[in-house]
């Protein structure tokens, strides 16, 4: 079962999130559930999925900064090649930073038994000829909560956030993360290019794909 707080969500008081993995099962002015099916959760995944327990989504704010910066760490540290930044150079920021980035995106927390669990964030582009359009950065799970879904969950809240106020959503992922690229495809991203050589970290170069979701494009128009 999951559970989306939607107290923390301010300027969407009536949304309530439909996955193609679930069903909503109670709405109201506070939370939405969605109870999620075995056999939906074994399609999302390469392998069968444990036992779930019960998820928990929300936006996180300023004072989730410490939590968040720390999950961001342990995926620096979990999977360097993967996220744009260091563990050094996010390491020595101030949770403050944290706290600021956290109040200027719409980040998602996945939270099991009350543990931060795994993240994805979602902000509108700068300036006038691109605010038509948003980016998701920043997608994590932990291990131990992989094969639930959670991923999908994540990024399809997001979706349902950008597509009330943009046009395209976009992102970019290293072409040798395939369970995340095809997560990504299945929700509905397109790929538009690749960036040879897009990060270096020691003396190894990382390509990214760079993928879009257009809500105006009609099925198969790519």
């Amino acid at each position: 079962m999951v559970l989306v707080d939607q107290t923390r969500l301010p300027d969407l008081r009536e949304w309530c999130p439909i996955d193609k993995a679930g069903r909503v099962v109670a709405c109201d002015r506070d939370r939405c559930v969605v109870q999620q099916r075995d056999e939906d959760r074994w399609r999302m995944s390469d392998e069968k999925p444990s036992l779930s327990s019960d998820v928990m989504l929300r936006r996180l704010r300023a004072d989730d900064a410490a939590n968040f910066k720390a999950i961001r760490l342990e995926a620096l540290q979990a999977s360097p090649e993967l996220l744009g930044s260091t563990f050094e150079f996010d390491n020595e920021l101030d949770v403050t930073w944290f706290a600021g980035r956290l109040e200027e995106s719409h980040v998602l927390g996945a939270f099991r038994a009350g543990v931060l669990a795994g993240t994805a964030g979602f902000s509108v582009q700068h300036g006038p000829k691109n605010a038509h359009k948003g980016r998701v950065w920043g997608m994590y799970v932990q291990s131990r909560a992989r094969r639930l879904g959670i991923g999908r969950l994540l990024v399809s809240a997001l979706l349902d956030v950008a597509r009330a106020r943009l046009e395209i959503v976009q992102l970019t992922v290293v072409t040798t993360n395939q369970p995340a690229r095809r997560l990504y495809d299945s929700l509905g991203f397109v790929e538009f290019g690749m960036e040879p050589k897009a990060s270096k970290l020691g003396d190894h170069y990382y390509d990214e794909a760079h993928m879009m979701l257009d809500f105006g494009r009609k099925p198969d128009a790519f």
